[in-house]
């Protein structure tokens, strides 16, 4: 990892990260909502146009959108992403709040996914044309096409409704500090949204996969430790957990960006607090600054996944080593 290599990440980030502020601004700008009416609510009718301009005035609305762009965008690069109109909270403090939240149970889904998804993975490559193969990949296919809020409402109604084995929203008991709410107290309200969110991308783990497996099995590779007398246990554990391993990771590190947005709506079936919350809160209310702010670190979350894959890939493979046309997404193989 050079010097060059970090600052071609740097500098990917950053104009992405200006690429990503006029985007969201542009559509926010272009959204029917309107920011006084959703911050104000049912009392709209109540107020007259003088109180309609203080509070402009108050959240600066009433400045024409270059304008508060570019004052945001300064303020911004200081480190002041603004104050949430939602939450009356500074942005930052309401995505740290928000974001550990969501952290935990992205962390946890991201796991459960990746080990089952590999353990399915390497069963359906291991034999072919198996039962066990034609299982995993009709499970996977139909997981894969499911929506991640059917998903999550067939879980909601099973476990937390109909079995009360989970809780059925929030990510404490309601009406308790969440300062008091006890580590496994938490993992138990967290628990079903991680494994609505894991069951989702166990499918495409497992069938990436299945074909790494696969396509070793039919090189010389494969065939040489067959003629040594390799059997098929034998052939998984010495040669296909390694050869799919990388790969498997790999795509385990570029799918934050789809965990990210199957949490935005397990989230709000099951009522939990997170960054995913809130951005659907700051999206139907007009909340720009919180909106945009959560853009940014969202971008830098996935971003970071990405490049942790490829650290990752350079240490597993020699073969790989990081260079500047890395930054651009190019492999370079010594």
């Amino acid at each position: 990892m050079s010097l060059r290599w970090l600052a071609g990440r740097a500098g990917r980030l950053a104009l992405l990260l200006v690429g990503i502020s006029i985007a969201v601004f542009a559509l926010l700008e272009l959204s029917p909502v309107d920011p006084v009416r959703a911050y104000v609510g049912s009392e709209m009718m109540s107020i007259g146009p003088e109180q309609r301009q203080i509070i402009e005035q108050r959240w600066g609305l009433g400045d024409p959108a270059p304008v508060r762009f570019f004052r945001w965008a300064g303020q911004a690069i200081q480190g002041n992403l603004g104050t949430s109109m939602i939450y009356n909270s500074p942005v930052t403090e309401v995505i740290r709040t928000r974001f550990a939240a969501s952290l935990g149970l992205m962390a946890l889904s991201w796991l459960l996914s990746g080990v089952f998804g590999f353990a399915l993975g390497m069963v359906a490559g291991a034999r072919p044309g198996s039962w066990a193969d034609r299982l995993v990949r009709w499970w996977s296919f139909t997981l894969i096409s499911a929506p991640t809020f059917w998903v999550a409402l067939l879980l909601l109604s099973v476990f937390a409704v109909s079995l009360g084995w989970a809780p059925v929203c929030c990510a404490g008991p309601v009406g308790v500090d969440p300062a008091s709410v006890g580590f496994l107290e938490r993992l138990h309200h967290m628990l079903l949204p991680a494994v609505t969110l894991s069951v989702i991308g166990v499918g495409p783990t497992a069938l990436h996969t299945r074909e790494q497996a696969i396509e070793f099995q039919s090189g010389d590779a494969a065939i040489f430790a067959r003629a040594q007398g390799e059997n098929t246990a034998g052939m998984v554990r010495h040669h296909l957990v390694r050869n799919a391993a990388v790969p498997a990771l790999l795509l385990q590190f570029a799918s934050l960006s789809e965990l990210f947005g199957g949490a935005v709506l397990a989230e709000q079936v099951f009522g939990y607090p997170g960054l995913g919350q809130a951005s659907v809160a700051a999206g139907l209310r007009g909340d720009v600054p919180l909106l945009l702010g959560i853009s940014l670190a969202t971008t830098v979350f996935v971003f970071v996944g990405n490049t942790l894959g490829d650290v990752a890939q350079s240490l597993a493979d020699p073969r790989v080593r990081l260079s500047p046309e890395r930054a651009s997404g190019t492999t370079v193989t010594a």
